[in-house]
């Protein structure tokens, strides 16, 4: 070998070593910032208690299946495999989305890397979505809003590096992604719809549409998604499309319908007034900036996104997951605003003024301060006060934090109650609750307190039937249960369930004991559904 070719070889060999440090380097700067979120997430990780949702969702994983009524199966086998891998416990529950948390805020610094961002953009994408109270409250406990953040970026990074130039088998991934995402929620066909609306808006991407649409592996990747979606997709089928049941009564009978235009401000209290600039810069770049040009179909995506749980009268949060993919390109848009000298000085300040602004709105998303400091905290900050997803009244906490108040004190009043009948009677009575998370808190803290598990018409708990019940005792209690003890012919208040943080229609909860039911309770069952 001549001493030039011996030359070129370790010239090349260095290149390698130069170019992998760099993405090593950068990979490290992003999980630093991902590790920053978890931080401050675990800092709240087991205040306050289980939220509403948490206790269903951890009821369900006993009921492993392919979907539910309100939901599809993947977080009823996340809780199912938290409580496995770090018990039954409140923080075991809350590890993964606290880790979701993490995943979220690296995929927007990722894509901002994909998109052509140096850390300076990378930067400006973590911090948007690292302190973004929506964010930081969806990853407080354990919910479907926690992971599905992580299917939408990771989506949007790998339709960016197809568009880069990257190999159309990616096709495969995305479907692999998007159907692990249809099993969380069912909201990201709006966000894969309106990908391929965004890329069929963007006339100068004819040559890419070309190459990534007529390749095969799209097709592949497709039916790798409904293959992963098919057992969610039969199960519903088979249960006469419940969900579809379920979004119709939340919009008559839950949902507060809201205007264009208070959907578009809300959008704006829950990523952070002061990210404001950032993804508008950021729909700007991908619609207007000449080097975001290829990128066109995120910006179309955004507003496809937007435009429809508007028109189809979602709640606010629904478009939140699009948020991380706004923020990497809002990242590049601020890159390139601040490259000139007289604006240097934004490079610096910017990123602190974010820092600022989100430690103190940080107590309205993670759970850090008890609850007395809150909601003195609260009255002098009184951010996002009057938002509100549901029709139910507004409580001295946000809703967030007062459906986590109060579920143990609640099984512990129908214990005292329960324990009070003749050991025979006990045998046979049901404990009938009013919500899912009414009986969520039987089920979790009643196995500690010697009760039996609870039954509902509440949405899965409907479907879960009556457990072979007569209804000669039934323990009745929370909501709607004025309306359901007139399907017994002796109905005696035992009892009140007290909490004067929670959500109004938990607050002085009437407790009953019934008896001689109107028909046996199988036959009754129906009147108790609640499919909502």
């Amino acid at each position: 070998m001549s001493e030039a070719t011996l030359g070129n070889v370790v010239e090349h060999a260095l290149d390698r070593v130069r170019s992998t440090g760099v993405a090593v380097g950068g990979f490290s700067f992003l999980a630093g910032l991902a590790a920053t979120r978890i931080l401050l997430q675990t800092l709240g990780i087991s205040h306050y208690g289980f939220f509403r949702d948490e206790l269903y969702y951890i009821a369900c994983s006993h009921h492993l299946a392919f979907g539910y009524i309100d939901q599809p199966p993947l977080i009823a086998l996340a809780a199912w495999c938290a409580r496995h891998l770090f018990g039954d416990s409140l923080v075991g529950y809350r590890i993964l989305p606290v880790l979701a948390g993490g995943a979220t805020v690296f995929g927007a610094g990722l894509l901002a890397r994909e998109l052509g961002g140096g850390r300076l953009s990378q930067f400006v994408a973590c911090l948007a979505i690292l302190f973004a109270p929506l964010s930081l409250a969806f990853d407080s406990f354990l919910s479907m809003n926690a992971f599905e953040p992580i299917f939408w970026v990771s989506c949007a990074c790998l339709a960016v590096r197809m568009v880069n130039g990257g190999s159309a088998k990616l096709w495969l991934l995305l479907g692999a992604v998007a159907g692990g995402g249809l099993e969380n929620k069912h909201t990201i066909l709006v966000f894969l719809f309106a990908m391929v609306g965004g890329f069929a808006l963007s006339g100068r991407l004819r040559p890419v549409r070309l190459r990534l649409f007529r390749s095969r592996w799209i097709w592949l990747g497709a039916l790798l998604a409904l293959s992963l979606f098919l057992p969610n997709l039969i199960w519903e089928a088979l249960h006469g499309w419940p969900q579809l049941e379920v979004v119709r009564n939340a919009q008559e009978l839950k949902n507060v319908p809201l205007s264009p235009l208070r959907f578009l401000g809300e959008q704006i209290l829950f990523m952070q007034p002061i990210t404001l600039p950032i993804w508008l810069g950021g729909l700007w770049w991908y619609l207007f900036a000449a080097e975001g040009e290829r990128y066109r179909f995120l910006g179309w995506s955004y507003i496809l996104v937007v435009g429809i749980f508007i028109f189809l009268h979602g709640k606010s949060y629904y478009a939140a997951p699009i948020y991380p993919v706004l923020a990497a390109a809002g990242g590049m848009a601020f890159e390139g605003f601040t490259a000139s000298a007289d604006r240097r000085w934004l490079r610096l300040s910017y990123p602190v003024l974010l820092i600022l602004g989100g430690v103190a709105t940080l107590p309205f998303g993670v759970p850090l301060l008890p609850v007395a400091t809150f909601m003195r905290y609260s009255q002098a900050l009184p951010y996002a006060r009057e938002v509100k997803t549901e029709r139910d009244s507004t409580a001295a906490l946000p809703q967030i934090y007062a459906d986590m108040i109060g579920w143990d004190s609640m099984a512990g009043t129908i214990a005292a109650v329960y324990h009070k009948l003749p050991a025979d009677e006990q045998a046979n009575c049901a404990i009938l609750a009013g919500n899912y998370g009414e009986a969520g808190a039987i089920d979790f803290y009643g196995q500690k307190l010697g009760l039996p598990q609870a039954i509902g018409g509440h949405n899965n708990y409907f479907a879960w039937g009556p457990h072979g019940y007569s209804g000669e005792c039934v323990i009745l209690f929370g909501e709607r249960a004025e309306v359901n003890k007139t399907l017994f012919g002796e109905a005696e208040r035992v009892g009140t369930i007290s909490n004067a943080l929670a959500m109004p229609s938990e607050q002085d909860v009437p407790v009953y004991l019934c008896r001689r039911p109107r028909a046996p309770l199988s036959e009754l069952w129906p009147r108790f559904k609640m499919i909502i």
